[in-house]
Formats: structure tokens, C-alpha cells, sequence
């Protein structure tokens, strides 16, 4: 039996009824692309994504391919980490800690002297591209590392490989995650970010990044399953968002193309086994490439692309096989500011019987319930499979 999970990172469907506490009223990335890219999605429009609310250019089809919902993030906080977790059946109530004015100054200070320099570049909520062009000349010529955030959990580290090789800024951020990032600083990730390149021309080494995850507290679905038996595969990011706890093998990707088939080779290639197998994806592209940089219309592209990929990723599942599409968050490339939104998550869940209307799922937790019971594995959380009357 195989289970695929494929989150649209970043594709939202709505404000949520806490939105505005979050500073994101009015936020609804899929709906604002929609209304102002006009993207041809003919599949997802099949597959019933116009079903769940009404969408600019989609159509409500009387029979969909999928089943059809939205989901909604119960908790604390609206980053990715926080939304695969509860993705997973762990729901958190109280956020990761954020740094809208960069990190305190102790904070630093204990990094530095850490890692033995005099200091660091950055240390603000930026743009990766933004802070490497502002702060990249002075890092070659000192040495300092950069040091920035973002609206996410997140102390990230960027220096170019041609003056910190890549074993030793791996060996920072291993420090800041073991010695620095803890107790109330222990943010979701830690995330070694090597460039390279020539001031003007800087170049992120995306295949060469590595996160330091803050480990789950408690066992997600994944690990559960993985223990009962069942192969876990993690495609992309998904993996460093707890750790590398619970997955069999992990399979990282680049842009949202090799994610989309690395997920149709594991499918097919779980198609043909005899064991059991959960894949989870994460295309990332939505998210990373375009929410983040106001971008709608590369947003609209990346829909496209996955539209267009939708029925070579049905044609690799078996026949008793099943598919989740949803998202963990929004990030609503046409509102002012770059940050993360509050919003709904869609929800189209593929299971080769009659669609029927999932309604609001009461948490994103209903995901981790329905492949747990998929698997015939127990798994206490707070959610509820979709499979449920």
C-alpha cells in the first residue's frame, strides 16, 4: 500500500478567523494569484480545487476526481516547521520563537565567542538574496558571518565557500543549535546557507544548505508508522523540518521540477514493492522562489507546473493507492510584506472512490489520523481521518 503527501508549500486558501492576530487579515494566496495571474489549472480543476471555495477561474465540477476540503492550523504560529508538525499529529501551543528586530545581543555575543570571531554581519529579518548583496562584499573581506531571520523560526548562517569551507560553517551552526539556540531561544531550525560567487553576482548553494532542526518533543505519524514497518520517505525538505527523525530515506530536491519527479519515481518504485510505503513531499518553490519575493506571477507558473504534472502523479499510484494535496501555511506574494500568512491550508485527498465534501477540518492534525488509519497503525492526536463518518 502507498500514501503520498504532497505539500504546495506556502499555497493558502483564506484567512483564517485568528488571521488578524497574526497581522494577515485580508491574506489569500491562492485566491489572489488566481485573481490576478489567471493560471490554466484544468487538472486541479478536475481534481475538485474549485469545490472547496469559490476561485477566480476555476470552476465547482459536479464530480471531482478527489475528495475536498480546507483545513485549519490550530497551532500557535504559521511557519513551516510549525505547520508540517501538526501536518504530522503534533500540535504546538505555544509558537517558536520568532526575531522581528534581529537577535537580542547576548545572544550574539554567546554565538561569537562560540565560534571565535569578533562579531557578525546582518543579524536582522531579511530576504537571503537581499542581505548576500548588502553584507556579502564586507563577509569576504572580514571573514564575520552573516547572521539574518526571517518571519520563520529560524538563526540562519550564510558565508561564502571560498572563505569558510563548508565543514567549518556547518560546524557553527551545529554549535549554535546544541549551544546556542536553546531553552528560549530554541528556534525551529538552525540553517547553514554557503554562497559563492562575486559581489553583484552572489549565488546561493541551495543544494549545499543544512538544517539543524529542533527535534519533535513528542513521536510524529512518520516515526510511528516507520516503527510499525512501514517504509517513510521524505522528499525535499520535509525531513529537515524534524530532524531527519522518522524517515527511512530521504531524498533532497532543488526546484519544484525535481521534486515532482523524484515523487513520481518513488511512487512507481513503491508501486512495485511489497512494502508498505508513506512518501511525503514538499515542493518548495511557491514558497521559497516567489511568496517570499512578492512574485505572483512566478507563483502562477509553479502552479501550472504542478497542474500540468497532476496526472503523471495519478498515473504512478496504485490502483488502492492514496493521495493528499494540501499546503502548511500561506504566503500571499500579492499583500504587502514577505512574511508567512494565517490562512486555511486546501485540501484534496484522492483515495479512487466517490468524492465527497470534506468540509473545515478542525486541524491540520486530521492529516497525520488519516494515514496512520490508511496503515492500520494506532496513533493518538487530536485529529480525525478524513475515512471517518
Amino acid at each position: 500500500m502507498v500514501f503520498v503527501t504532497i505539500v504546495l508549500d506556502g499555497v493558502g486558501i483564506g484567512e483564517q478567523p485568528d488571521a488578524s492576530d497574526y497581522g494577515d487579515q485580508g491574506s489569500d494566496t491562492l485566491g489572489h494569484v488566481l485573481a490576478s495571474e489567471k493560471p490554466h489549472l484544468p487538472n486541479l480543476e478536475k481534481f475538485g480545487l474549485g469545490c472547496i471555495k469559490t476561485l477566480p477561474g476555476i470552476a465547482h465540477v459536479d464530480q471531482p476526481q478527489a475528495s475536498f476540503g480546507k483545513m485549519t492550523e490550530q497551532s500557535a504560529g504559521k511557519d513551516s516547521t510549525t505547520g508540517h508538525w501538526e501536518i504530522a499529529g503534533i500540535t504546538l501551543d505555544q509558537p517558536f520563537p520568532t526575531y522581528p528586530k534581529g537577535f537580542p545581543k547576548d545572544l550574539i555575543n554567546r554565538f561569537c565567542e562560540a565560534i571565535s570571531v569578533s562579531g557578525v554581519l546582518g543579524n536582522r529579518p531579511e530576504s537571503g538574496t537581499v542581505i548576500l548583496d548588502e553584507c556579502g562584499a564586507e563577509h569576504m573581506a572580514t571573514g564575520l558571518p552573516i547572521v539574518y531571520t526571517s518571519a520563520d523560526s529560524v538563526f540562519q548562517v550564510a558565508a561564502h565557500v571560498g572563505v569558510v569551507p563548508l565543514t567549518q560553517l556547518y560546524d557553527w551552526c551545529e554549535r549554535a543549535r546544541q549551544e546556542i539556540c536553546v531553552g528560549q531561544h530554541a528556534v525551529g531550525r538552525v540553517i547553514a546557507r554557503p554562497f559563492e560567487g562575486v559581489p553583484g553576482a552572489f549565488k546561493r548553494l541551495s543544494t549545499k544548505r543544512k538544517d539543524f532542526s529542533r527535534l519533535p518533543h513528542v513521536k510524529p505519524v512518520h516515526q510511528v508508522l516507520q516503527e510499525s514497518g512501514v517504509r517513510t520517505i521524505s522528499v525535499g525538505k520535509v525531513a529537515d523540518l524534524f530532524g531527519g527523525v522518522g524517515f527511512s530515506r530521504t531524498e533532497k530536491t532543488g526546484p519544484n521540477a525535481t521534486g515532482i519527479a523524484t515523487t513520481i519515481y518513488e511512487i512507481k518504485k513503491a508501486s512495485a514493492s511489497t512494502s508498505n510505503t508513506f512518501i511525503w513531499t514538499n515542493l518548495i518553490d511557491f514558497d521559497q522562489e516567489f511568496g517570499h519575493r512578492n512574485n505572483p506571477e512566478g507563483f502562477a507558473g509553479s502552479l501550472m507546473e504542478f497542474d500540468r504534472a497532476l496526472p503523471a502523479i495519478l498515473e504512478a499510484l496504485p490502483t488502492n493507492g492514496r493521495l493528499v494535496i494540501t499546503a502548511d501555511h500561506g504566503n500571499d506574494p500579492t499583500t504587502p510584506g514577505s512574511d508567512h500568512s494565517r490562512e486555511y491550508v486546501p485540501l484534496l485527498y484522492y483515495d479512487g472512490g466517490q468524492a465527497r465534501d470534506l468540509g473545515t477540518r478542525r486541524t491540520f492534525a486530521d492529516h497525520a489520523a488519516t494515514v496512520a488509519s490508511f496503515f492500520n497503525v494506532p496513533f493518538a492526536c487530536s485529529g480525525q481521518s478524513f475515512d471517518a463518518e
